[in-house]
């Protein structure tokens, strides 16, 4: 005979005994209590929830990635798995409106009682970074160590384990280069686009050579930065050129998913390539988002510290701004809007590649 399920309780369901207990006051325990320190340890403790949250996202995502074939649902369940993971970070930015409510002073109480544990130690954080690509390479050096090293040991295995593993950023670029839209049979969409983006830089050039109201100096700063565009759109049509830009950093999308990429975003009117965009807004959204999120953090600390040394030992607000900077992985789409040209200019696609990037059905009519 089964037992009868106990009647859940809310508070036993959430272990609410635990987490309402796990906020433990070093001021307290020194004797001379700090009243906003139990603010500054509730919003990092939700910090650390939601970035459980966002981990949990992400790996189902490079779960549906990590396959060989890759379907329209997965797709789909992708792009609703992302904007989950934006409406957090929103969230987590708005937090920091929270924490500023903390004065210098009242953060003073107790700041020592901190070193040297810092928020650089986080390391759902850093595995956040690594499973969306950020490579070490592009990591701004936190005093001359290797980040790994301020990352608690029981934690270290697997952040090695993360910077091992494929990222985001990987099966992305490995599903856009798969694709299965970049050669039309019969039709060579690349030399008609190439066309089109000679009339658009012509024209271009026209105009600031018959700007009559621009100085000589302006005309000729227009001129250089017209010549740095074209460079740009030149190598996207040249590979060797453009493996170039990769091996100097300037790019890091491959040629192949860098063309598949642009493809998307030219036709994302197209029924087949709605979710193939959403699925790329999404990923620059989360660059941004995250980028937000530490400009905000490096406002913050330097309202809170000036140009103290953090509390971890690193140089404080400035390393944060130097993070700012050069953590970005999604950089290689946000870019992408340079080779965009009007919608008037586009190459006509034929009406067998119209089917293609339709979602077609055929009606079979029964006059019987």
């Amino acid at each position: 005979m089964k037992k009868d399920k106990p009647i859940q309780n809310y508070q036993d369901y959430l272990n609410l005994d635990l987490l309402l207990s796990a906020q433990k006051l070093e001021s307290k325990k020194s004797g001379k209590e700090a009243h906003d320190e139990m603010l500054f340890i509730i919003t990092h403790q939700v910090y650390e929830l939601w970035f459980k949250q966002i981990l949990f996202e992400i790996d189902s995502v490079l779960n549906d990635f990590n396959r060989n074939k890759i379907n329209e649902s997965h797709i789909a369940v992708a792009v609703g798995r992302l904007e989950r993971i934006n409406k957090i970070q929103e969230l987590l930015i708005d937090q920091i409106k929270i924490l500023e409510t903390m004065t210098p002073m009242d953060f003073l109480d107790f700041r020592d009682l901190l070193t040297p544990a810092s928020g650089f130690q986080s390391a759902q954080f850093r595995l956040i970074e690594n499973k969306i690509g950020l490579s070490n390479d592009s990591r701004h050096s936190y005093g001359g160590e290797n980040y790994k090293s301020k990352i608690h040991k029981k934690q270290q295995d697997v952040i090695e384990k993360s910077e091992k593993s494929k990222s985001l950023f990987d099966l992305v670029m490995r599903w856009l280069e798969r694709t299965p839209f970049l050669d039309f049979e019969n039709f060579n969409f690349w030399e008609q686009y190439r066309n089109s983006v000679d009339n658009m830089l012509s024209k271009e050039k026209d105009i600031i050579n018959r700007n009559s109201s621009l100085s000589k100096d302006e005309k000729q700063n227009h001129l250089r930065q017209f010549n740095v565009t074209e460079k740009m759109f030149n190598s996207l049509f040249d590979e060797s050129t453009f493996s170039k830009r990769i091996e100097k950093g300037e790019s890091r999308l491959s040629y192949k998913a860098t063309h598949a990429a642009l493809l998307i975003f030219l036709y994302r009117d197209q029924p087949i390539l709605h979710n193939p965009y959403k699925l790329l807004s999404c990923l620059i959204d989360l660059d941004e988002l995250l980028t937000t999120w530490r400009y905000k953090h490096y406002l913050m600390v330097t309202r809170m510290i000036g140009r103290k040394i953090g509390t971890g030992g690193s140089v404080g607000a400035a390393y944060l701004n130097k993070a700012t900077q050069k953590h970005r992985v999604f950089d290689d789409f946000t870019s992408l809007t340079t080779f965009l040209i009007p919608r008037s200019e586009l190459p006509s696609l034929p009406e067998h590649v119209l089917r293609s990037l339709s979602f077609h059905y055929d009606i079979i009519r029964d006059d019987n």
